[in-house]
């Protein structure tokens, strides 16, 4: 059976995994790194970038460059480039895409299907949205996880003793919260509980608001609409976030954000952690209630939990930290990497699958994950009656019996919601269907059971069934991503045809570093043994090398004209041609 990757698709950085001899692997991706940045870029002439590529060329390409569409999964939000509109499917797909070829060439071999795990606070149409991604790029999405119990299954591999723990999961875009329980080679989610819009990003902007507002202070001149200026400080913003972990006070330096009559002005300050601090207090807060919510659901006091598991990138932000041990009086454990345990939790889960760890003895680990918001349907009034609450474990199937409002009433409307509210309207509203033909009756008297089942996944499917005359009418939750079968088809088909676009991007890359390799010797072999060559060879080979290094000066590979490109490699083969001799002579 083919390798089963697992893919933490992330707000601002995805990451990926494999079972390899028994062991959880991180997959690079081409560039050689971990993580890739959760980054779409659409170039002036017409190409696409994912990744660092997009991400390097963001500020002077803002209005085409695309990131965190995590937070918009679900929804129906679009984003317009040029006269296309792109769903957040179709985006996420496209990131997915880079990370399959990336996962192709480091495993040799084509790989097809995927666990991708999920903010567990993801409701029905986001967890849709992303298998729709997964579907586009070529990827059969064999499991869907949430990110919190993919955290605690890299945890548990290691650690398989009976023990409580939080997981505490504040990522780039969405904050989770899960309650776990592992004893006796079973990993259970008690609760869950979380924040879909709150994440790195906002702090991000929080910070950047300040810069921007300190700036005009101090110099009377807006840069809220200078696009370019925006993007700087906002890459700026986070840089500062990341230092601030580590240091107490970091600069913001910024020279030539724009130019005046008076010339160019430079953009320095100074941002002290506790600046930042009191900047950033109020999203700090925001994560005490989930925690509370989570604890109190799983029926647990702070002191019974034995450890606190740190998941995302910002829950390095030491004023986090701080929080949680105020809250539940524990220090939290940085055991594991935050940036790689949610992506070796879903290789885990993809070996499983597989059959990859049954050779894993103990660490055969059983999974019992619950569905995050209460499952309802709208009844007379309005109202939300719940068939499935909150942190119920899945797969779980429930059914109750209802009956009609009004004398011979022969149809009724489900409404599926999913919400914590007590009216129909304040919910999310999963779906509707109709089941008709009800046997004629006095209201009261019809028997109607509507069913709710919900996949491992945590795929919602909702029957409704009149006992009288046993007519039945169902409804799997599939339209809640808002892209239709035809949209995912045209979707899929788009993807294809970028394939060959990065299979260019990455022909080019390969290139890039032979090309720096090539020239390092040249240039080493040169030096050693510059008096065993002759002088008209020498200027030759000098002359050549120096006519490469101007061509490739600022050089983007991966985005320069095809001509520019086809320059380059001749110029690197008269290079080869003519200094053959030289580095056969060895180093």
């Amino acid at each position: 059976m083919s390798k089963i990757i697992g893919i933490d698709l992330g707000t601002t950085n995805s990451c990926m995994s494999f079972i390899e001899n028994g062991k959880t692997t991180i997959i690079p991706n081409s560039e050689g790194a971990k993580t890739t940045p959760s980054v779409v870029a659409f170039t002036h002439d017409g190409q696409r970038l994912v990744g660092e590529s997009a991400k390097r060329q963001a500020v002077t390409n803002p209005m085409g460059t695309i990131s965190s569409i995590k937070r918009e999964m679900g929804t129906d939000y679009k984003k317009k480039i040029g006269n296309r509109e792109y769903t957040p499917q179709e985006i996420s797909a496209m990131i997915l895409q880079k990370l399959k070829i990336d996962a192709e060439n480091y495993l040799g071999e084509e790989v097809k299907q995927a666990v991708i795990t999920v903010p567990a606070y993801f409701n029905d149409a986001q967890r849709q949205a992303t298998k729709d991604a997964g579907r586009i790029a070529g990827l059969e999405v064999m499991r869907i996880i949430n990110e919190p119990t993919a955290a605690a299954l890299a945890y548990g591999l290691e650690n398989s003793y009976g023990q409580k723990m939080m997981v505490f999961d504040l990522g780039g875009g969405t904050f989770d919260v899960s309650i776990i329980e592992i004893g006796n080679g079973v990993i259970e989610v008690l609760s869950t509980s979380g924040d879909n819009h709150l994440g790195g990003d906002d702090f991000n902007e929080l910070l950047a608001q300040h810069i921007l507002t300190e700036f005009e202070k101090s110099s009377g001149i807006s840069l809220r609409n200078d696009l370019m200026a925006m993007q700087r400080i906002k890459e700026a913003a986070e840089k500062a976030k990341i230092e601030l972990s580590s240091m107490t006070s970091t600069v913001v330096s910024l020279p030539f954000i724009t130019t005046t009559s008076a010339g160019p002005q430079n953009l320095e300050m100074t941002i002290t952690r506790d600046l930042f601090n009191r900047i950033t207090r109020e999203l700090v807060e925001r994560t005490i209630l989930p925690m509370q919510n989570a604890l109190n659901d799983a029926r647990l006091l702070p002191a019974e939990l034995n450890k606190i598991i740190l998941v995302g990138g910002s829950s390095r932000i030491p004023a986090v930290q701080d929080k949680i041990k105020e809250v539940t009086g524990i220090t939290p454990s940085k055991s594991l990497n935050p940036d790689e345990c949610v992506a070796m939790g879903a290789g885990i889960q993809g070996g499983k699958l597989s059959g990859d760890v049954t050779a894993m003895g103990n660490y055969d680990v059983l999974l019992l994950d619950v569905t995050p918001l209460t499952l309802s349907i709208e009844t007379v009034g309005g109202v939300a009656t719940p068939l499935i609450d909150r942190n119920t474990p899945i797969p779980t199937s429930h059914s109750q019996i209802f009956t009609t409002s009004s004398n011979f009433q022969t149809q009724v409307e489900i409404n599926v919601l999913q919400g914590e509210r007590p009216l129909a309207k304040d919910n999310k509203s999963l779906g509707k269907f109709k089941l008709k033909k009800i046997k004629r009756a006095m209201r009261g008297v019809p028997q109607i059971e509507v069913t709710f089942d919900i996949d491992v996944n945590g795929i919602v499917s909702v029957s409704a069934k009149d006992l009288a005359s046993g007519n039945m009418q169902s409804i799997t939750i599939e339209n809640g991503s808002h892209m239709s079968d035809e949209d995912i088809e045209r979707a899929i088909h788009e993807a294809k045809q970028f394939e060959q676009q990065d299979a260019k991007t990455k022909e080019r890359l390969v290139f890039k570093n032979d090309l720096e390799t090539l020239m390092s010797r040249v240039e080493a072999s040169l030096a050693k043994h510059h008096k065993e060559i002759d002088k008209t060879v020498r200027t030759q080979i000098k002359n050549e090398l120096n006519q490469l290094k101007k061509l490739t000066k600022k050089v983007q590979f991966e985005t320069c004209p095809d001509a520019q490109f086809q320059e380059i490699k001749e110029a690197k083969q008269r290079l080869e041609d003519s200094a053959a001799f030289l580095l056969s002579m060895g180093e």
